[in-house]
């Protein structure tokens, strides 16, 4: 398998774990295999297929997990970005992405949907290329763009399948993941619409601090270099109670990135019953980043 640069595997009977963990077994089939069955709330893990795609880090492939929305193709794609962390044993021990509700939502919607682990973490190992340096003198412009080179690399190897359409593409993204894609917007690329970013940041919640972050005033500048280039919309969103971006950390990002050319639309949900930073594996009534995401993708059609 690790000969060739690209597989899929399907997963039909396949069950998630807690955490996202793999508990069924796989088949090998095509590369353009038939299209899943209609979407349903609850039903995205049963039409789940493996992907292993190239990576910025040489011999290393990244393995994501791809789901089809009902109808044939070809589809509009959302791809979902993961966290990070800067601890290797953590970043060992992840299992693969999983945000459940959100891939719903999307192929609820009509998307495919992608969520590639990047090198460095889980499944898809090798060397982690996304670090940001000491606490006290991090590069989160390095660290994003580095991050920004796996998205890309899950993006444009999508967009040339025959079964993806070419352009409308929405990229989001979680934590690190939602840096790497603002990063990612900031280089506009041509077959994105638009970006979203969950909790967007680096550096957070030092020493598992609450609101304990790595050089702050680093993280705005660096987010007013993204802006200085970045034309595409962007949309962030944050909780209340993330215990890793404050309000205030998280709102003077926006205003740099604006304040620097870019689009931004910003806004703070209201405080969910866990830790805020995750609010984007939040389902049901507490799930109120669903009608953002919903204005927000309506108006960039696929």
């Amino acid at each position: 398998m690790g000969a060739r640069r690209f597989a899929i595997l399907f997963a039909g009977l396949a069950a998630l774990a807690p955490g996202g963990c793999v508990t069924g077994g796989f088949t090998p089939s095509a590369e353009t295999p038939a299209a899943a069955g209609p979407a349903k709330p609850g039903a995205a893990v049963a039409n789940r297929e493996l992907l292993l795609i190239p990576s910025p880090a040489r011999g290393t492939d990244m393995h994501a997990y791809f789901y089809r929305p009902a109808g044939a193709g070809p589809y509009p794609l959302a791809v979902i970005n993961h966290g990070s962390d800067e601890d290797a044993r953590k970043r060992a021990q992840l299992p693969m992405p999983s945000f459940d509700s959100l891939t719903e939502w999307f192929l609820a919607h009509g998307y495919a949907v992608l969520l590639p682990q990047r090198p460095g973490h889980g499944e898809t190992g090798g060397p982690y290329i996304e670090a940001q340096g000491s606490c006290e003198a991090p590069d989160y412009v390095k660290s994003g763009n580095r991050t920004a080179d796996s998205i890309a690399a899950a993006v444009d190897f999508m967009a040339a399948k025959p079964f993806i359409r070419k352009t409308g593409i929405i990229v989001v993204g979680n934590s690190a993941g939602g840096w790497g894609a603002l990063a990612y917007a900031a280089r506009n690329p041509k077959n994105v619409a638009a970006v979203i970013a969950f909790a967007a940041g680096r550096g957070g919640r030092n020493h598992n601090r609450a609101g304990w972050n790595c050089a702050p005033d680093r993280l705005v500048a660096a987010a007013g270099a993204f802006g200085a280039t970045a034309r595409m919309p962007t949309l962030w969103l944050y909780a209340a109670n993330d215990s890793y971006f404050a309000p205030d950390l998280s709102r003077r990002m926006a205003d740099a990135w604006r304040a620097a050319g870019g689009k931004a639309e910003y806004d703070l949900l209201p405080a969910t019953s866990g830790d805020g930073h995750f609010v984007i594996q939040t389902d049901g009534p507490e799930a109120t980043w669903e009608p953002y995401v919903a204005k927000f993708v309506a108006m960039h059609p696929r």
